[in-house]
């Protein structure tokens, strides 16, 4: 298992998601445990789990590979983020 960092995992769902806003935080200061704030017009219409999917299988290989243990999400619409903040 090796190491990865808030920019790679953050890279890694710009790369699945290209006009998303993504913010990736360690939670624990381990490089194993992130929350992701992820913003994507690709959510509209979409349910939340449907949502974290379209995340998720941005992050499947360092998932798989124990690179990152956990994962938190938030995922908005463009509308819903303007409303939540």
């Amino acid at each position: 298992m090796s190491a990865i960092t808030p920019s790679q995992v953050k890279a890694a769902i710009e790369a699945s998601i290209p006009e998303a806003i993504v913010q990736i935080t360690d939670l624990k200061g381990t490089g194993d445990h992130y929350q992701a704030v992820v913003v994507s017009a690709q959510f509209e219409g979409k349910t939340l789990i449907q949502q974290h999917q379209l995340v998720y299988a941005a992050v499947r290989e360092p998932m798989a590979s124990g690179a990152i243990h956990a994962l938190a999400l938030k995922t908005y619409t463009p509308e819903t983020w303007q409303t939540a903040n």
